[in-house]
């Protein structure tokens, strides 16, 4: 089944979890936590998401490159203003389940950072 949303002035994090959600198929009459649903989920306008309280100024996103001293933090913000598709994709990650699953649910999400 295929859904489309506008995220639009929607919080980043109601939104992953409809949309992880979705990918399951957990609004499907069929849901099998061990099958993978086939739901195909497109989100357009991520550049008009919206987020509470300070997390644009606070939020960190953490990972380390494997080299001594290779911690890199990037803020919400910068990462949004760099590509706000990964902001969305990111918070979906880590809503699903974390297994060999996962990586196939997240090639069934399409993002557009403006409608087309």
């Amino acid at each position: 089944m295929d859904y489309t949303i506008d995220a639009a002035e929607k919080i980043v994090g109601r939104l992953a979890t409809e949309v992880a959600d979705m990918l399951q198929g957990k609004r499907d009459p069929r849901f099998d936590p061990a099958r993978e649903s086939g739901n195909r989920v497109t989100v357009y306008n991520t550049d008009r998401m919206l987020t509470t309280g300070r997390k644009m100024e606070q939020k960190l996103y953490r990972h380390h490159t494997g080299y001594p001293g290779g911690l890199k933090e990037e803020t919400l913000e910068r990462l949004y203003r760099r590509d706000s598709r990964l902001v969305l994709r990111h918070a979906v990650n880590g809503m699903l389940p974390k297994n060999r699953l996962r990586a196939r649910m997240l090639k069934n999400l399409t993002l557009l950072k403006q409608q087309s």
